[in-house]
């Protein structure tokens, strides 16, 4: 058995994908890879993907979207520019050797922009 995928991809549910398209396209920046109408995938990486389809009763409890970059005040600098409210700024946390901060988006679903402090981390 082979150790690893070729590639990724988590689906989140949204209400309103209009809304959700406009917030990673336009202000995150993903590209759309990938538009099958009621779902739209979005690169997040080489070979990582964010994909977001359409369902009525959509609940963002106990989900984190965690985006890795070694840039995080550089991302929230650029969102604050673009209007997004973050519900943590950067900051470093001490238990898990991370900086990172948090912000919604137009789901409710919870996003950390975060780089790894601890050289056991993988790079890309």
């Amino acid at each position: 058995m082979q150790a690893l995928f070729a590639q990724q991809v988590t689906f989140l549910y949204t209400a309103d994908l209009a809304a959700t398209a406009r917030f990673y396209e336009e202000i995150i920046g993903l590209p759309l890879v990938l538009d099958q109408g009621s779902c739209r995938i979005y690169r997040v990486s080489a070979d990582g993907f964010l994909g977001f389809c359409q369902r009525t009763g959509a609940a963002p409890t106990g989900v984190i979207v965690t985006f890795v970059t070694q840039n995080v005040d550089e991302w929230h600098m650029q969102l604050v520019a673009r209007g997004v409210v973050f519900e943590k700024t950067p900051t470093f946390n001490t238990d898990y050797n991370i900086y990172h901060c948090f912000l919604r988006d137009p789901n409710g679903y919870l996003l950390e922009i975060q780089r790894f402090c601890d050289p056991a981390w993988p790079q890309p």
